[in-house]
């Protein structure tokens, strides 16, 4: 092939495979790349040689590697779609936090069980302006790889409000409801049962758990709550004004 024709080639393949990732990325579009799961990470990967192969390959046709980056792609959009509805599809792609830290002791067979070494936990922990552990009440490493820390409450910044208050004792909040279905185990963890949840949604003028989107139980014992399909009266807008 002479050079010319293959620069051509190879011209018109990257702008196929521009086009492609463009669209694929805009329907598919998802957090930033900080906030990204393992699979979610291995998955734009695989799109990215796909594509790239679509440049490169210029012995075959474009369009069978076209058309696997289609197929990745829309299995990819399945998975999504499956993980959004199924919390325990959300388990098995995307993990559980794991709590590392609690009341300043270090959870050692949990940081083994996910391979998450002192190093990064220090580093994670330094990031957050955390230089000792035993300030930490709860640290729990999230699905995405990031570290959540609660400080313990005599460790936390002074506030205008705590000046007037002495410290008092912070836990870990309990998702009682999730996707419109009751997370047993955190229930009876409160010392709490199903029929005084049902009770405290009529309360909130809520007749079933199908109709919440997250029910969380603070360690004051009140209980926030998050309905399905709720409506804010006053958006607040956060895109830029397409007529400005």
């Amino acid at each position: 092939m002479p050079v010319t024709s293959l620069y051509l080639e190879v011209t018109a393949r990257a702008v196929i495979a521009f086009l492609a990732i463009l669209v694929i990325a805009r329907a598919l579009e998802k957090e930033r790349a900080g906030q990204l799961t393992y699979y979610e990470y291995l998955a734009g990967i695989t799109t990215g040689v796909i594509a790239g192969g679509i440049v490169i390959q210029t012995g075959i046709s474009p369009w069978p590697l076209l058309l696997g980056l289609l197929v990745f792609s829309v299995l990819n959009y399945l998975v999504r779609i499956i993980t959004l509805k199924s919390r325990v599809a959300r388990k098995v792609l995307a993990g559980e936090p794991v709590l590392i830290i609690q009341n300043g002791k270090i959870m050692e067979q949990n940081m083994k069980d996910v391979q998450y070494n002192i190093d990064d936990l220090l580093m994670q922990l330094r990031s957050q302006r955390v230089f000792n552990i035993s300030d930490v009440e709860f640290a729990v490493l999230e699905p995405d790889g990031r570290l959540s820390v609660l400080l313990k409450a005599s460790k936390k910044p002074v506030t205008i409000e705590d000046l007037q208050l002495e410290s008092q004792y912070q836990g870990l909040s309990s998702e009682l409801i999730m996707d419109g279905e009751i997370v047993y185990q955190n229930l009876g963890q409160n010392n709490l049962d199903e029929a005084w949840l049902i009770n405290e949604l009529k309360k909130q003028g809520i007749q079933a758990p199908g109709e919440v989107n997250l029910a969380i139980l603070d360690t004051q014992g009140k209980l926030y709550v998050d309905k399905k399909d709720d409506e804010v009266v006053h958006d607040t807008g956060i895109q830029d004004d397409p007529g400005g």
